[in-house]
């Protein structure tokens, strides 16, 4: 589409930033009506689309705390709050159900009588490097159940974390929404010696001229401001702008405090652990398998491996191990820096894998290593804007859809995408609109060639603190992978569950996750490419 078929909206409120960091304020009374170039209010979509999207984010919907300001004493704070064991002593075996009972109070000591709070939970035994994630279902009243599934035997232990308050998420949520300008993104213009830098995003505020980048085959919205002398023709680049700050009030800001509540742990009680049994007989084949892959948990791991509950996963743990299942196959990666990991990891690993140096900006991309003697092409590029990586050049600026449309396919294809990290500072219709492409395109390739590999790599969890939370949330991560996950189930695409990998391991959370945790993604993702002859 052009920009004069957009329907006229209102901007109001917002603080746009120019790339001379004036503040346009456009003040709420005067409620100025101009034309935003918006990525997301006008769609068309089909009536099979709408009613996908509108059942999604039906899925996904946030419990509301009661009508009102929360004052911060009346939110919900973690020292206070607490959990019990159901059952503690009672005889578990492993296989079992474990029930525990988080109740939420608020800084007074009372107990909260409404749900919402984000928590993350997990059990584990250190001793063993055993963990797993658990399932929360919130009852709306300031009660918790989370339920765990005991797959190993032992002492296993219980930890559960707020990771926000109720109060918080309603920010996050609301920051979602109204702040999608809250990551800007710059491009740079250049026509002989003279350049330009200016304003780009998803969606910019009317008034001023803009270029038009929208995709043509996609559809994929994107806008910079005119450059004053430059054409948009002579753009060459694109790279994060900044971040926005003083998003908050001073009453919200107070549901953000790192030692306070983000990220905190809720104690127990009485016990936190529970001693499991082994099972009474050894049945290996069907003691840890769950054939649905929406299983909870999807895997556990025991002495630092990872172990799915829905397919069989083999260790590499020697490089020639790697060579001989790659041999004869070229490996494409797309998406942002925790599947470039993968490419890291793998490149450094395989001593016959090396990079071939294509001159490209350093964490950017596109990356490339190849094994000429075993006939291995590995490949990295970074998926199309919003992303926030230093500088990609424009004609590497290029959208998964498109690039998936442009690959042959086969038994010696293997894809896999990941695709999540910088969609969490834009409402949920950005992020469901580049599935749908991304969807398509891979429906298409497996159509024309069946024997083609791909796996998705889920989100994963990271460290918190006041700022990140605004921007990259783990809450605002978890919405967009249950989004995914949705999107993609029933189509012949497999899961690396980096998600409860994450979850579920002893290290600090990372938005990269360390060597340990990478290994045993790239263990799942190659029993996908080489499962075992059973």
């Amino acid at each position: 589409f052009s920009p004069q078929h957009l329907d006229d909206d209102t901007v109001s409120g917002s603080n746009w930033i120019t790339e001379n960091n004036v503040q346009h304020s456009l003040s709420q009374t005067t409620k100025t009506t101009r034309k935003p170039y918006c990525g997301y209010a006008q769609q068309t979509l089909s009536k099979r689309e709408q009613a996908e999207q509108e059942s999604l984010l039906a899925a996904i919907e946030w419990p509301k705390p009661p009508d009102g300001k929360i004052p911060f004493s009346q939110s919900s704070d973690p020292t206070h709050s607490d959990f019990v064991i159901v059952k503690p002593s009672r005889f578990f075996r492993v296989g079992d159900q474990l029930e525990v009972l988080v109740r939420m109070k608020d800084f007074q000591g009372k107990p909260k009588q409404y749900g919402g709070d984000y928590l993350q939970a997990r059990i584990h035994s250190p001793g063993l490097k055993a963990g797993a994630a658990g399932r929360i279902v919130d009852c709306q009243n300031g009660l918790y159940e989370v339920f765990f599934t005991l797959l190993w035997p032992g002492e296993v232990k219980v930890s559960v974390t707020l990771v926000h308050p109720s109060e918080a998420v309603q920010v996050l949520l609301r920051l979602r929404e109204e702040r999608p300008d809250r990551v800007y993104f710059k491009s740079s213009f250049k026509s002989g010696r003279y350049s330009e830098t200016t304003e780009c995003n998803v969606c910019l505020p009317g008034g001023l001229p803009v270029c038009n980048f929208t995709d043509l085959y996609t559809g994929e919205p994107w806008f910079c401001y005119k450059p004053r002398k430059l054409s948009c023709a002579s753009r060459i680049s694109h790279a994060k702008g900044g971040y926005l700050k003083g998003l908050l009030t001073r009453e919200e800001s107070l549901f953000f405090q790192s030692d306070v509540n983000i990220k905190r742990p809720i104690l127990s009680s009485g016990p936190d652990s529970v001693i499991v049994k082994p099972k009474a007989f050894t049945d290996s084949s069907s003691m840890d398998r769950a054939e649905d892959p929406t299983a909870s948990p999807s895997g556990y791991y025991y002495e630092d491996q990872w172990r799915s509950r829905t397919h069989w996963i083999h260790n590499f743990n020697k490089s020639d191990d790697i060579t001989e299942c790659l041999q004869g196959k070229v490996i494409h990666l797309f998406g942002d820096s925790t599947i470039r990991q993968w490419f890291e990891y793998l490149t450094a690993f395989v001593p016959d894998l090396v990079e071939f140096n294509l001159g490209s900006p350093k964490n950017v991309g596109p990356f490339m290593s190849v094994d000429l003697r075993h006939n291995i092409l590995l490949k990295f590029r970074c998926h199309g804007p919003p992303i926030r990586f230093s500088t990609v050049f424009s004609s590497e600026l290029r959208y998964i859809a498109n690039e998936l449309n442009g690959i042959v396919g086969g038994r010696n294809t293997v894809i896999a995408i990941t695709i999540w990290s910088h969609f969490s500072t834009f409402p949920v219709e950005v992020y469901i609109r580049r599935l749908r492409n991304i969807r398509r395109a891979v429906v298409q390739l497996l159509d024309r060639s069946p024997k083609t590999l791909v796996v998705i790599r889920t989100a994963n969890v990271q460290e918190l603190g006041p700022e990140v939370s605004l921007f990259n949330s783990d809450w605002y991560s978890s919405q967009l992978d249950s989004v995914m996950r949705k999107m993609f189930s029933g189509i012949a695409v497999h899961f690396v569950d980096a998600w409860e990998m994450s979850v579920a391991h002893y290290l600090p959370h990372n938005l990269h996750p360390n060597e340990i945790i990478v290994k045993n993604q790239i263990d799942a993702f190659l029993s996908y490419v080489c499962p075992l002859q059973t």
